[in-house]
Parts: structure tokens; sequence; C-alpha cells
């Protein structure tokens, strides 16, 4: 008897909140092994959704249909642990024995010694991996992961990607983070206009749909519109001949049976308007041998570093290390311990930290906020403009901050900051308190920004995308990373594939128990440089550019392909989309495959040339 394919149906399923319809007769359905990223605007419902799933809330109507015995595990954003519980306590009384849940708990990057620390006191990106391997422990068949990524450094944030990757039971994400979803989904379900909609695909599919059905929309608005005229000239023009009387009523009432063409609002095509900021000289901020920190506890030293007009600057480092500290010394937050930072002429910094919305008045309205910050620069409408893009209509403007959610809170506060048409913004993490189309949105904006920026973020796609040059903190020391942000990526992934033995297969241990994501022992090259034979080393560098030369060309082959088929796909009409989509999916997957062993193999190659060249230099 086979296995049902359905965990998770909803059918015509309908809520609301007091007046205000997140979805109406919804119908879809969660298929096993299956990975989706759940999108829409901030309040569409896609927490509502899970909570309906974890049988937490009912629905208003409709049906909710799981499979028998289905074991639902939920990821919150808000880890909370008991007082004083080390990891291992927590980690007690789960299906899986904790000698596993220990073995997978080194794949994830935690220490023999970490499972006796008390949880809290762990960082939050070590808190969400031991909050993973609760999970494992429960063995769930679906999971649901409520913005996993929210305040993680990027070390955590690929952990977790790379566990995500390799999972093979099934999972909702909520998600704002557009490579994250990339890389970890492979359906997408939207939330958005009191509808859910299930796209097969990636994201990036999903994106290419949604704009070719905004183009097919527009032609048909546009040949109703040139329709109706055309009725409307023929009887403005014979309705008073009794001759004409006859064909004229019969084409009104023919044209009145014709559907008018309804275009919604695409949220991913939303904008934000930046207003232009004002003009300053080369120079924005000089750094001259300063030192950071608080009271006699330095933090950064030696920041030697100049921030020109035009420089959009991403910071990178764990958390921790201090990229807040910079930004805030930036933002003229923080004054020096020693040294001296130069401000250039006219030089006004526009700065969202992770408490700025804490900062507005909550007896004002957001239309108040917005004015003050505006000032007699803006013309009123551009300031609707840019309200409109933060998801505030002109109707809501009017309500006071203290009515509003953190989430909104912290949008009012971004549109302060960006209406006084500073030339200098610092973001700290400014996308946590985004969706996924205003993440979008802002990320074009800032793209078109002529400004200069420094941002720290955890969002891949924000950071590779607006920044033009990565400064990285290591060690209290600032530096100008040499390369790009994917580069910088890439070197994280390349020392963690070493160090963390992640898994890409499932196995079973000899209960017979599912584990969905255990270790794996890779092969890696010990040398002893003693004993090196250059000769055979040259041979084995020899192989491995055949190697390489062999992927290089697949990749390539597999690369046409996907671009192949994504031109299909945005040439097909939406009802043949599936099979194109599983196609792409599965072309997709195969290309990072092979991409991840050209890294590999690239890495063993790099590792040959140095041990050769030390070799050589010995001789």
């Amino acid at each position: 008897m086979g296995v049902a394919k359905n965990l998770f149906q909803l059918k015509n399923g309908s809520k609301q909140f007091g007046a205000r319809s997140l979805f109406k007769n919804a119908t879809f359905s969660i298929n096993r092994d299956e990975h989706v990223g759940v999108i829409g605007p901030n309040g569409a419902g896609k927490t509502t959704l899970f909570k309906i799933i974890l049988g937490q809330i009912p629905l208003d109507s409709g049906e909710v249909i799981q499979s028998k015995g289905l074991r639902v595990g939920y990821l919150e954003q808000e880890v909370e642990f008991k007082p004083q519980q080390t990891v291992e306590e927590y980690l007690q009384n789960k299906k899986l024995p904790l000698w596993k849940l220990k073995k997978n708990g080194n794949a994830l990057g935690l220490r023999e010694e970490d499972f006796m620390k008390e949880a809290n006191r762990l960082s939050g990106g070590y808190q969400m991996r031991v909050k993973l391997l609760g999970l494992m422990g429960d063995e769930p068949d679906l999971m649901l992961l409520d913005e996993p990524t929210n305040y993680l450094d990027l070390e955590s944030v690929l952990v977790l990607e790379q566990f995500l990757l390799r999972y093979e039971g099934s999972f909702l994400l909520i998600s704002h983070d557009r490579e994250f979803l990339k890389r970890t989904t492979d359906t997408i379900l939207e939330i958005e206009n009191q509808e859910v909609t299930k796209y097969p695909g990636s994201i990036e599919d999903y994106f290419d749909f949604k704009q070719l059905r905004k183009q097919q929309l527009e032609k048909e608005a546009s040949s109703y519109e040139s329709k109706r005229k055309e009725v409307l000239d023929f009887a403005a023009k014979y309705g008073a001949k009794a001759s004409k009387a006859r064909q004229v009523k019969s084409r009104l009432k023919q044209f009145s049976k014709v559907s008018k063409v309804e275009i919604k609002p695409i949220l991913s095509q939303a904008k934000i308007p930046i207003p232009e900021p004002s003009r300053i000289g080369k120079k924005a901020v000089h750094f001259n041998h300063v030192s950071l920190g608080y009271s006699s506890k330095v933090i950064l030293d030696e920041i030697h570093f100049q921030l020109s007009r035009g420089d959009k600057i991403g910071v990178v480092g764990v958390n921790g290390a201090g990229k807040s500290t910079f930004l805030k010394a930036i933002a003229k937050r923080l004054s020096p311990l020693k040294g001296e930072i130069d401000f250039g002429p006219e030089v006004d910094c526009g700065y969202f930290g992770q408490h700025v919305a804490q900062e507005l008045d909550p007896e004002a309205s957001i239309w108040s906020h917005f004015e003050q910050a505006a000032g007699m620069s803006l013309t009123e409408q551009a300031i609707l403009d840019l309200a409109g893009g933060l998801l505030f209509s002109k109707e809501r403007l009017n309500q006071k901050v203290k009515i509003l959610s953190g989430g909104e809170k912290a949008r009012v506060a971004l549109g302060e900051i960006l209406l006084r048409r500073v030339p200098l913004l610092v973001l700290d993490e400014v996308t946590n308190h985004l969706d996924f189309h205003t993440v979008e949105a802002l990320t074009q904006a800032l793209q078109a920004y002529r400004g200069t920026l420094v941002l720290v973020s955890h969002d891949r796609s924000f950071i590779a995308r607006v920044a033009n040059q990565i400064l990285e903190i290591k060690n209290g020391r600032i530096s100008l990373y040499p390369g790009t942000y994917q580069e910088y990526v890439w070197s994280l992934e390349k020392g963690m594939a070493s160090d963390l033995n992640l898994s890409e297969s499932t196995s079973k241990d000899n209960s017979g128990s599912r584990s969905h994501f255990t270790e794996q022992k890779h092969p890696s090259r010990k040398t002893n440089l003693g004993s090196v034979n250059i000769v055979k080393k040259r041979q084995e560098l020899k192989t491995l550019g055949v190697e390489i030369r062999e992927l290089e060309r697949d990749i390539r082959k597999v690369h046409e392909q996907t671009e192949t088929l994504q031109k299909k796909l945005s040439e097909s009409k939406a009802e043949n989309i599936h099979n194109l989509s599983q196609d792409l999916n599965l072309a997709q997957k195969k290309l990072h495959e092979l991409e991840q062993k050209w890294i590999q193999k690239e890495s063993e190659r790099e590792v040959l040339e140095k041990l050769i060249e030390s070799q050589k230099t010995k001789n």
C-alpha cells in the first residue's frame, strides 16, 4: 500500500480578524518532501496560517485535512528555554536518542562542551541550532519555520541553509530573504490580496510568472478599453438616428457582457521612490586611527578608513564582532575612545538602528511624522508616493503610531529617514522588520540611490545587490575585503564545508528510526610536507585539471538547459507551467550540485598548488 502523498490540505478555507479578511476560500495542499517558501506582505496571514496548521486557531469556514498521525514541528521566531536549562537537558526525552542528536549537533557546528552549557547563554545563532536539534529529535513530518534567519549572523544562516538543503522531510518557510528562499525551497506559497496561491518552482520562477501575468493582464485591459471606446464612439455618433437605434442598443448590450479586466496591484512590483539626496563633496566620513568601544572596553581598534561620496558599503562579520558599534560611530551616536572621526561639509546622516522605532512619538500620526521629516523640500504627492511604497495607503496616514504593529512602526521610522533627503544612510538590519515585497522594493530603491550608504544585513541578496564594497570586521579590526560579497560568502562556505561535515543524505540508525539529517565523512587530503613527492602531486594536479574542465563543460550544458526552460516557461500559459517548472527545478538542482563539486575540486587544486610551491621553495 503506497504512502499518502498529501500531508496537509486546506479546502475552501477562510479566516477573518475583526473587519479584516486574511484569505477567502483558499485551497491548497502540502505534499511529502516538499520545501515551500511562504511569502506575502506583513499582516497578510502567514503566521496565522501556521497557527491553523498547528491547530492553535480555527478556520472561520472551510476544511483542514491532515494525513493520519501527522507530526508537525514549529520553529518560532523567539526561542525560549527554561532558566538554567542545559542544551543536553533540553534535548532529553525526544524520539531520537541523545547520542544521535549530539552527532547531528556536531554536524551543525555544536561542540561537545556546548551541550553542557545553559541554552539561554548561547548566542542567537547557536540557540537556533539547538532548537533545530530539538525539532529533529521529534522527527516531524512537516516543519514550520517562521523567519528563522532574523538576527542570525551569516555563518549561522549558512548552517541553517545547509540543513534545509539536505532535509528530506517537508517544510514551510516564512522568509523575506530572497537568496535564502532561492536556495532552500522548490515551491512558493503566496498569501496576497485575500488569496492563497501555490506556485511550483523557485522564487525566481515566481517573479517571472508574476511579471508575465501582469503583462498579459495589461494587454487584455488595453484590448478592453479599445473595444469600450469603439462602442461608445459608435453610440455617440449614431445614437440619435432612429435607423441606427437597434444597432447601437445591440452593440451596447454585447459589450456589457464582456468582463472588465481587473489588474490587482502586484506587490512584488511595488516601488519606494527615495527623494534625491542633497549634494556633498567627495569626502563623506574619514576615520583617523580611531578606537571604538564603551567606557574603557575597546571593541574596534585602529580604524583608518575613508567613506567617499557614492560608496555603498556592506559591513560583514560574526555577531558580536562590532558591526553595530561601527555604524553608531558613523551615525554620530557613539564618540571614539581614541582618534578622530571627520565628517565632510554638509554631511547629514540618516540612521536606522534596531531600536529607532521606539523613538517615534506614539501620539503622533503617520502623516505628521512623514510631513515633519520632509519639511518644505518635498511636495505632498512625493510624501504620498513614498508612503505608498512602504505600504501605507492614504486612508491609513492619520492613524496614530501607538496602534501600529512593530513592523509598521519600523516602516514609519524608515520613511522618516528617507524623506529627509540625507546624503548618508546608515542601515543596521533594516530588513528584519520588512516583509518580502518591501525588502525587494527597498533593494531596487537603494540600487538607484545616489547618496552614500553603509549597511549591515543578514539578507545576502540585499547586500549582494546593493553594496559595491565589503568591509569585514574580524578580531577587533576593520579591513576592506578584496572581492565581492558573493566571494566573501563563498569563502565562508568553503571553510564550513570542512568544519561541519554536513550530510548529503539521510540514513537509518540501528533501531530503524529515520533521521532527516546525518553526518557524512568527507575524504580529506592529509599530507606530510616532509615527504611530498612533487612529481606525484603534479600528476594529481593534472588529473584535477581534467576533472574541473569536465565539470565546467557539464555546468555550461545544464546552464543552457535552464535558460531554455526559463524561456519556455515565460512563453507558456499558466496551466502549462507545472511540468516546465518541475523540469526547471530539477535542472537547477543539478546545476547546484555540479557547482558544489566544482568548488570542492577548485579548493583541492588550490591546496595542491600551494603544497607544490612550498616544496619547490624548500628544495
